[in-house]
């Protein structure tokens, strides 16, 4: 769904206003926000205004994974997110009166080795934003930036980041379409109703160099953008959540979710996206989503093998992660990382898990 860590941010609320609610559901996003704009059905995206900022909502993020191989065959994956949070439902002022913060997380992970680090920045100062014509996404000097007058911004951009330990610049290039997630874009989070509005670019293809504790590789593979933005994504009793961004060898991609409940029964979707970028809504009755092998990672027991069907696709896969121990030791702390698809289907792709 990649809700996403868009979650993130309530509990350093809590230390920014006092007024700031107790925590309910993973990070405090089942709290009411009740004077935040809601998300509601049938929505009409339009690009690329909906590329930069949405005042009134309080989350969204830019959210970027990537699957990477050097020359020699060794796999690598890559994060890169932007995440911001409203304050109050203002529109955005310059200067420090400013009610919004920036947080950008970013990593990279290799069979033996991952690396996460992170950043925050108050909005209205320059440190951290997102602009339009040319679009620009950024906070310090990590960057998702497009820098020609292109029509589509998102046709040719360049990604990077540093922080001790590694650094990565890419180029990410597609000739895909956008696609909408959910139905046409309004993502259902539970059957009471939490949503977001949410859409993606799978179609990306990155080729860059990344750097790992000191030594460099030069790298090419598919990357996943996804953006999403919220008021209240979650309820109160979902505890957490295991998004899943498939390439599949085919050329289709798929997306799935489940939202772990402290009662009851996951919520469960995802969309099934072709080659062209035609999108089939998928529900819980149509997939078969089963934690199988498990890993101690940073002393929880985490899922990090699982099986996945989609009968109607004739989909029967098995997803390994490519180093099980991709734990993102931050304020927040969650698991993401790259994983290996087998079975009816080759491919790559990534994995998030959070409120283990």
């Amino acid at each position: 769904m990649r809700i996403k860590l868009g979650v993130w941010l309530l509990a350093l609320l809590s230390a920014c206003d006092n007024s700031a609610p107790v925590e309910k559901g993973f990070a405090g996003l089942g709290n009411q926000a009740a004077a935040f704009t809601p998300v509601v059905p049938g929505r009409v995206f339009s690009f690329p205004a909906d590329h930069g900022p949405h005042d009134g909502f309080r989350i969204e993020w830019w959210y970027v994974t990537a699957n990477l191989k050097d020359d020699q065959g060794r796999e690598f994956g890559v994060q890169w997110t932007l995440f911001r949070s409203a304050l109050k439902a203002l529109p955005e002022v310059a200067g420090w009166g400013n009610q919004t913060i920036w947080l950008g997380h970013a990593a990279v992970t290799s069979a033996t080795v991952h690396h996460a680090a992170e950043r925050y920045a108050r909005g209205g100062v320059g440190q951290a934003g997102v602009s339009l014509a040319p679009f620009k996404a950024w906070i310090d000097d990590w960057h998702f930036s497009n820098q020609g007058p292109d029509a589509d911004p998102l046709a040719d951009v360049q990604l990077s980041a540093r922080d001790k330990g590694f650094s990565y610049q890419l180029r990410l290039t597609s000739t895909g379409p956008l696609v909408l997630q959910g139905d046409k874009g309004f993502s259902q989070k539970s059957e009471q109703g939490q949503a977001s509005y949410y859409y993606s670019q799978p179609f990306f293809q990155a080729r860059g160099q990344l750097e790992i504790d000191g030594k460099v590789y030069q790298v090419s593979g598919p990357a996943w953008l996804d953006r999403e933005w919220s008021s209240q994504p979650l309820t109160a009793n979902q505890s957490g959540w295991d998004w899943f961004s498939l390439h599949l060898d085919s050329g289709e991609q798929v997306m799935l979710f489940r939202m772990r409940q402290k009662d009851g029964a996951p919520y469960l979707t995802g969309t099934w996206i072709d080659a062209r970028g035609q999108t089939q809504l998928l529900h819980a009755a149509d997939i078969s989503l089963t934690p199988q092998d498990t890993a101690n990672v940073a002393g929880r027991s985490m899922p990090i093998r699982w099986s996945i069907k989609i009968p109607e696709k004739h989909l029967d896969i098995h997803i390994t992660a490519l180093n099980p121990k991709a734990w993102m030791d931050l304020r927040i702390p969650y698991w993401e990382g790259p994983v290996q698809l087998s079975g009816s289907h080759g491919g790559q792709g990534y994995l998030e898990m959070t409120g283990y």
